[in-house]
């Protein structure tokens, strides 16, 4: 099995910050600020890792589903997920409605600016974990750094964006929105000792293992991304650490030897035995 160490990709953001997280190098103080690192594991790519640092609350958003997307020519939809390395006391994300919402209400309150209002916000801290998937209304507010698992698009639907000279995608958003509280999806949670499924499917699987060994096997042709959350460790004869991305490829089993704990990506609705 191929085990390849991500090219990393700065995004500058006008809400992102110059103070990021231990393994990347800050932006000079007179630079544009940075809000995200992607792990570029090209254009075919089925998910895409990234970390994100803010100072400012991000857009209100939303993004099209798969079938959305293929009615516009898009190769896929964005369903996504957050784990919180780190938050301010009073950082929060929004995510859904806080009550049912008609089109026309959503597209007024983005208009006026009371869309904010609408939104469900919930107090974070490091630890939490939130799937979004396509169509849901979210937006990730200040003083957070995290790590995102997301299906490899940057189509975003801009809805409300606080007055920044940014454009907005209303009627696009509004057409995709999900319209009533967001429910979380259920997972398996433990399903062995040190392992966790975050995420069991549509679109990608996500499980966290704690700090150990262990055996992995891909499917023909599939891929599967390994996050070091902390500490490092080797695989396939690559070392990595924290801050980095690993792409395996290949059926052959590898060994993963972590010293902290991992996230592991791979796309389908099957978690692997």
């Amino acid at each position: 099995m191929a085990a390849q160490i991500l090219a990393t990709k700065r995004v500058e953001k006008p809400w992102g910050r110059h103070s990021l997280w231990p393994g990347f190098a800050d932006p000079a103080v007179d630079a544009a600020p940075v809000g995200e690192i992607w792990f570029d594991g090209g254009d075919d790519a089925d998910l895409l890792i990234k970390y994100l640092f803010t100072s400012e609350k991000l857009s209100v958003q939303n993004h099209p589903s798969d079938a959305e997307a293929h009615r516009r020519g898009l190769p896929r939809g964005k369903d996504e997920c957050w784990l919180i390395l780190a938050a301010e006391p009073e950082s929060t994300i929004a995510i859904g409605p806080r009550k049912p919402v008609s089109a026309e209400q959503l597209r007024a309150a983005a208009l006026d600016g009371s869309i904010e209002a609408l939104l469900d916000w919930k107090r974070v801290r490091a630890g939490d974990f939130f799937y979004s998937h396509s169509g849901v209304i979210h937006a990730i507010g200040a003083g957070i750094t995290l790590i995102e698992v997301q299906q490899n698009s940057d189509t975003t639907y801009r809805l409300y964006d606080y007055g920044r000279p940014r454009e907005l995608h209303l009627e696009d958003g509004v057409a995709v929105a999900e319209l009533t509280p967001y429910v979380a999806p259920s997972a398996p949670g433990a399903v062995a000792p040190g392992r966790v499924i975050l995420v069991e499917g549509p679109k990608f699987v996500l499980e966290r293992w704690d700090a150990g060994s262990r055996e992995v096997a891909l499917a023909a042709g599939q891929q599967g991304w390994l996050v070091p959350v902390a500490g490092a460790g080797t695989v396939g004869g690559i070392a990595f650490e924290a801050g980095e991305c690993v792409l395996l490829s290949g059926v052959e089993t590898v060994a993963v030897h972590a010293g902290g704990d991992v996230l592991f990506a791979y796309s389908g609705s099957s978690r692997l035995r």
